[in-house]
């Protein structure tokens, strides 16, 4: 097992912050993820599980054993009822290559979610979602490891409770360490054309059809089109959830501001763009430091170069408090903060 000490993590998260850790293992198997866990109990330290470190913002240098998740690994592993495959892929495999992979043996399901960064195992953390899709409407099971009992086991759908950007995993941190997951997808094309700009794209690209493939060719451009790629400007995505507020709240803010963005989630709730009210208080393209709104999106907060994770708090608290005094919104933040 080869360990770092005072590390820089740099290369570990998206938006580039220049934190270090105390000490940083790499572990490309389940045995080395229990050696890993075994030299933080020795060390007397807390550890913190990275995969490509896309949803995490780091305040400083980390006293912790930080574990850089490099499990590999994809199966086919049985056909379900009818048209339905369970696929399953190791905890460290990268999401957007994983997506293709599944699409090149034409099992579909998590087309929408392409070019998301992170890992296989983040992507229930988060409950990753894009388009209309979220990980929850095709996760079948995962299974994790519980470095206090020292035991593996298996979790189904039901008990990872979900919620929109939520899980049982970011409600109980450090519990359970997801090792691998299932899917469950279809070999049966049902593709999902009725959120966002995807039609339109599918239009200008002149597609041969409305296929996955296709769906998940108009994503990739509206995603490298409206969003920045981390390896070019530092960044973590999303910023801020988009907020689920009841229809009688909407009743007043429309009344208000008619041109409110939203999307109908139930009879009773709204989803609001969070981007749209943080571009209506005139924050697109607001710097603080090296800290930065970006231009075309106003949802992704990114690192001109050499922005702390400090920079990046304070910019995300003032676009909190515009927002708030606006629109009497709170936005709260998506990343984890540690």
């Amino acid at each position: 097992m080869n360990i770092e000490e005072h590390a820089s993590l740099k290369p570990y998260n998206t938006l580039a912050l220049d934190a270090a850790a105390r000490y940083l293992i790499t572990v490309t198997s389940l045995d080395l993820l229990c050696e890993a866990i075994h030299f933080a109990n020795a060390k007397k330290l807390p550890y913190l599980v990275l995969g490509e470190g896309s949803n995490i913002v780091l305040r400083g240098n980390i006293d912790k054993v930080v574990i850089l998740m490099r499990t590999e690994g994809v199966s086919i592993d049985s056909k379900g009822h009818d048209s339905q495959v369970f696929v399953t892929a190791q905890a460290g495999e990268t999401w957007h290559p994983f997506v293709q992979c599944c699409l090149s043996k034409g099992l579909y399901g998590i087309e929408n979610l392409s070019l998301i960064p992170g890992t296989v195992g983040a992507a229930p953390v988060q409950n990753i979602g894009a388009y209309g899709v979220e990980l929850a409407d095709v996760l079948h099971s995962l299974k994790v490891y519980a470095p206090e009992s020292q035991e593996t086991f298996e979790l189904t759908r039901e008990d990872c409770r979900f919620g929109y950007r939520d899980s049982l995993f970011k409600q109980r941190q450090n519990t359970w360490i997801i090792t691998e997951v299932t899917l469950c997808l279809s070999t049966r094309p049902a593709p999902k054309t009725s959120y966002g700009d995807i039609l339109e794209e599918l239009d200008a690209m002149q597609a041969d059809g409305i296929t996955p493939s296709a769906v998940a060719e108009a994503i990739c451009r509206l995603r490298q089109r409206k969003l920045p790629t981390p390896s070019i400007l530092p960044n973590a995505g999303s910023f801020f959830k988009n907020p689920v507020i009841t229809q009688a709240q909407f009743k007043l803010l429309q009344a208000e501001f008619p041109t409110i963005v939203h999307y109908v989630v139930s009879d009773q709730h709204i989803k609001l763009a969070a981007g749209w009210m943080i571009e209506q208080c005139g924050l697109k393209g607001k710097r603080l430091n090296d800290a930065g709104v970006h231009t075309r999106q106003a949802l992704v907060l990114v690192n001109h170069g050499n922005a702390t994770g400090t920079d990046i708090l304070a910019l995300a608290e003032e676009i909190q408090d515009q927002v708030k005094s606006r629109f009497g919104i709170c936005l709260d933040i998506e990343p984890t903060v540690t």
